[in-house]
């Protein structure tokens, strides 16, 4: 098998009787207690032997199974913790999604930095994998959303050095151990050992790797027990099946997933898992689509169930040659099972994509265009399609609140909310891409060339147009499109990797020197308000654009956070350098100087204090504004972006909706109160896994700070993780002032605002353009807005008044008033080119109205160098476009569009009336071709 094989010689396997095989049919090795075993037990080598005949002695419910999970493991000294939300970028800035337990102790915990929450533990986790997406509903076992039931052990060797390096020391248990709990757990629920198998499949992954064992019992794998014990290594002596080698790491984990759903569809024994995840919405969604089977057809669709884990599209080529094979073993036609199964398929997936929404929007996750909102927003439009093709008129949020309720979420409202405003964004979305869908495909049929795939994705990813509308409309125009059956699992990929927002790092990054210097002592979090201090320069790096100075300690406040540096000036006896710009790296600070102050030489530093007291001010009300934006808008509002300054700042939040007038009132209203109450902004620093148990992962609303310690900023109610500057209390702000609101892209929203003395600038400034404008009226302030009003509504009526007296102006044209300009005969019909110097609203009223009487118009302006307009009427066989473009080369410019109608012109405004003088030779030519 692997080199790994020796680490699957368990001892609980010999003790156990336990035999090790290899499967004839795949190859895999795998252990049982069955002597007469000959394959591995798991799809394809064998079909669901537990539908209709669960493998366990009682029936359990989700709620149930998690329960008896849970339980167990108390039982066996393990600590129960609550699970983590499946937005693991909360925590984590490496991922978008929770796809498993461990992601929950990774990377601080696993590596040995942070001690786990408890040791050993147990916990049922939400997890979301949108790899599986194109698998829902058609193999009878995958889900988006699942729990992943699992128990881990931080293990640490004992023999090394410095076993204090970690944070937790020793063996709670290891291999042998975790085995036997799967057996004893199995065996408490009733099942008969002697049919589970323990399949070998070392696993890697995210550098890691270790020897890990596929639970399975009756054709259903319920669990997998991953031993993380080894690290990428170019000298490692293992060779795994990535391709790469490992060597053995100090740490090793025990990492095990029971999966929720599978474990409580084992007890039911229903033809799929959706019927036991999900029976009352199953009923529901079958009822409102008017599905309802024979008793014959129930048991076909049973019977498939039972070969439907050979369907995945991971590992199989082409599904419904597969769904052909199921059709053959049991004796009917594939069109006869898909029309059978498909609808059944598309309401297994619609609840279990309801399910993954609720956990998304019920934990926070916003839809947009990135990150975890993209996923968001595919997820519903999927569902919303596959609700409108198998004929489900219930309310899209109705259906995700059926699981929201399931799920106990207290934010139902604010789900329904965004799942209304996202059907109606869609729906806009399908209107607007429609048209471009056919477009591309009446390209490609007269190219006679199928439709790229790259085309299609890109038309969801910038338009949300599902692939089987693309499929629709192509076919309408006899255009091709091969659409992959794991086509939402290539888009998922796309989008499933967390930004890197590095900046390529620095010329200090690269220093070997900084490394080698001491952390420098920061003195600003002390006394923030203190602008003066002394220190030593410990060294000087010389820049192109001046100087890095290092000090013992300093009172200037390194750039980061979204905060500017400080600036100011380093003295010496001697000689005062500038301070322009300040950095951190690896915990020295460097001072950018445009002159060496001396390396060794006593300094003394003096900040901007005018410019630290401004930005302190706007650090903290961007923490009230973010308060108080979460009290107006709902839960779900999180920090996107931040940007502090002197005048004004920055806060970007993730939010569904434009923020409204009224809103943004509320949210200073809500704000300013929390600076009239004068609170303390109070810091603190506690161990990071005791600041998430208090506080939640809403501390990382300005990112995730590394190390095992945090400083925490309260302000109020408000507690964040944050490194910058604040004033001592909310009352030193002053007042904060919402300057503007504006939409950043599809689900941010930018608040910008000024706080302190730059809040009543800027107020000030407003007044000033009011007062301008009422002087401009000679009217109070008061009565701008309705001066304005009224004045905009004159200028309105005029504009149509102007139009008007321009339409019957060209109606005269036409009718032979004022110079009707030359006819041209075509035979047909009489073309009318003429030269009228006016503008493009008017040549183009003059133009329709020449074509309403039946004439080609060719007409001429020559107001702003020269240009031309050419309509044709209906049943003329003369292109405008080809008109226009011939006429404006005359001219040095170009121009074109479609047959009936065409603009164009150039600079030469003087060639403007001989290329109108050879617009008849130009008409007579086309119209003989």
């Amino acid at each position: 098998m692997s080199e790994l094989a020796e680490e699957y010689q368990l001892e609980y396997f010999h003790e156990e009787g336990f035999e090790r095989r290899e499967c004839p049919s795949c190859g895999a090795h795998f252990w049982t207690r069955d002597p007469d075993r000959e394959l591995c037990g798991e799809p394809p080598c064998a079909d669901y032997e537990f539908i209709d005949d669960p493998g366990f002695d009682e029936e359990y419910s989700l709620s149930g199974m998690r329960e008896a999970f849970l339980s167990f493991f108390e039982e066996h000294d393990h600590e129960r913790i609550d699970p983590y939300p499946v937005a693991a970028n909360r925590w984590r800035d490496d991922v978008l999604l929770t796809q498993a337990s461990i992601y929950d102790f990774q990377p601080l915990v696993t590596s040995g930095e942070t001690p786990p929450p408890a040791n050993p533990l147990c916990v049922s986790q939400p997890c979301i994998r949108m790899q599986d997406i194109d698998n829902v509903g058609k193999t009878g076992r995958h889900t988006m959303a699942f729990e992943m039931m699992a128990h881990h052990a931080f293990n640490a060797r004992e023999d090394i050095d410095n076993p204090e390096q970690y944070a937790y020391e020793g063996e709670v248990y290891w291999k042998s151990e975790t085995v036997a709990y799967c057996d004893e757990l199995l065996e408490s629920l009733g099942a008969d050992v002697s049919e589970v198998t323990y399949i070998e499949d070392p696993w890697v992954g995210g550098g890691n790797a270790g020897p890990a064992i596929e639970v399975i019992y009756r054709g259903l794998e319920l669990a997998t027990l991953v031993f993380m014990c080894m690290e990428q290594d170019p000298d490692g002596e293992y060779e795994l099946k990535d391709g790469n080698t490992y060597s053995f790491m100090d740490t090793y984990i025990v990492d095990t997933g029971y999966g929720l759903e599978r474990w409580t569809w084992m007890s039911q024994g229903t033809p799929t898992v959706y019927e036991a995840v999900y029976p009352e919405m199953i009923t529901f969604l079958k009822r409102n689509a008017g599905i309802d089977h024979t008793d014959e057809e129930t048991e076909l669709v049973g019977r498939a169930a039972r070969l439907s884990g050979q369907l995945d599209i991971d590992d199989i080529d082409d599904v419904e040659a597969a769904r052909g094979d199921i059709a053959e073993t049991l004796g009917v036609g594939v069109e006869e099972l898909r029309a059978l199964v498909e609808p059944l398929e598309n309401i297994y997936a619609i609840a279990d994509h309801s399910r993954t929404l609720a956990y998304m929007l019920g934990d926070g996750i916003v839809p947009s265009n990135v990150g975890t909102g993209y996923l968001a927003r595919m997820v519903l439009r999927r569902t919303k399609r596959l609700a409108d093709t198998v004929g489900i008129d219930a309310p899209l949020d109705e259906l995700v609140d059926m699981q929201a309720e399931r799920l106990d979420y207290s934010n139902r409202d604010t789900i329904r909310d965004i799942v209304r405003t996202e059907v109606e964004k869609y729906r806009d979305t399908l209107e607007r891409g429609g048209r471009q869908v056919e477009r591309l495909a009446e390209e490609y049929a007269g190219r006679d060339e199928p439709i790229p795939l790259e085309e299609v994705v890109e038309l969801y990813d910038s338009r949300g147009i599902q692939p089987d509308m693309v499929e629709e409309i192509a076919a309408e125009h006899g255009a091709d499109v091969e659409i992959p059956d794991d086509f939402y699992s290539l888009v998922a990929a796309r989008h499933s990797e967390a930004d890197d927002d590095g900046d390529g790092g620095t010329e200090a990054d690269a220093d070997e020197r900084v490394s080698d210097l001491p952390e420098t002592e920061k003195l600003y979090y002390e006394e923030p308000e203190r602008t003066d201090f002394e220190a030593v320069v410990l060294d000087i790096l010389e820049r192109e654009d001046g100087y890095d100075v290092v000090l013992d300690q300093t009172m200037f406040y390194p750039e980061g956070g979204g905060q500017p540096a400080d600036t100011g000036t380093l003295s010496t006896d001697d000689t005062t350098v500038d301070v322009t710009h300040v950095e951190e790296v690896d915990g020295v600070i460097l001072h950018r100087t445009d002159e060496d102050p001396g390396k060794g030489e006593f300094v003394r530093g003096a900040i901007d204090g005018t410019r630290r007291k401004r930005l302190m001010a706007h650090h903290t009300a961007t923490h009230i504004v973010g308060y108080a934006a979460r009290q107006v808008l709902g839960d779900h509002v999180r920090q996107a972006g931040a940007q502090k300054g002197t005048d004004s700042s920055r806060f970007d939040i993730r939010h569904y909706e434009r923020i409204s007038r009224e809103e943004v009132k509320r949210i200073e209203r809500v704000a300013n109160n929390v600076v009239t109450d004068n609170v303390a902004v109070k810091q603190e620093w506690p161990d990071r896994q005791d600041a998430e148990e208090e506080h939640g992962f809403d501390l990382y609303q300005g990112g995730i700070p590394p190390g095992e310690k945090l400083r925490l900023i309260h302000v109020a109610d408000d507690v964040q993780a944050c490194a910058g500057t604040h004033v001592l209390r909310t009352g030193d702000i002053g007042t904060i002032k919402i300057l503007s609101t504006e939409r950043v892209q599809d689900g941010v929203e930018r608040l910008v605002f000024a706080a302190g003395d730059a809040a009543i600038e800027a107020t000030q400034r407003t007044e000033d353009a009011l007062y301008s404008a009422a002087e401009t009226f000679d009217v109070s302030p008061q009565a701008v807005p309705d001066t304005a009003t009224r004045f905009f509504e004159e200028w309105k009526e005029r504009g149509k008044r102007i139009e008007a007296l321009k339409e019957q102006l060209a109606e005269v044209r036409a009718q032979g008033g004022g110079d009707a300009g030359e006819e041209v005969d075509l035979g047909d019909t009489t073309a009318i080119v003429q030269r009228v110097d006016a503008d493009m609203d008017e040549l183009r009223a003059t133009a329709n109205a020449l074509v309403a009487e039946g004439s080609v118009a060719v007409l001429g302006s020559g107001l702003d160098g020269a240009t031309f307009v050419v309509a044709v009427p209906d049943g003329v066989d003369i292109n405008a476009g080809v008109v226009v473009g011939e006429l404006a080369d005359r001219v040095g410019g170009g121009g074109g569009g479609p047959p009936d109608f065409a603009q164009g012109g150039g600079p030469d405004a003087d060639a403007l009336d001989d290329a109108l003088d050879d617009a008849g030779d130009v008409l007579r030519r086309l119209s003989e071709a």
